[in-house]
């Protein structure tokens, strides 16, 4: 799958959970989940259980943790994605 592709996914599975539109709409690698998109700790746990399912991998809670921002989010599915 391709990233541009990935992140339009990852993209479809925040929508639900940002408060900050403007953010949302202008959304690039370097978007925070908290900081820019204002999405709590408890919606970002949400999002790792939907990218779970969505993308059919497994997201340990290193990795959980390390996902604060669409980047690194991007980077951590197509690790997983590579290794099935």
């Amino acid at each position: 799958m391709e990233r541009k592709e990935l992140t339009e996914k990852l993209k479809n599975i925040i929508k639900p959970y940002t408060t900050n539109t403007e953010a949302y709409e202008n959304l690039t690698e370097e978007t925070d989940f908290i900081n820019d998109l204002k999405i709590n700790s408890a919606n970002l746990v949400d999002i790792v259980l939907d990218i779970e399912e969505q993308f059919d991998v497994v997201i340990d809670n290193t990795d959980m943790e390390r996902m604060l921002d669409v980047k690194t989010a991007v980077e951590i599915i197509e690790t997983k994605l590579a290794a099935k």
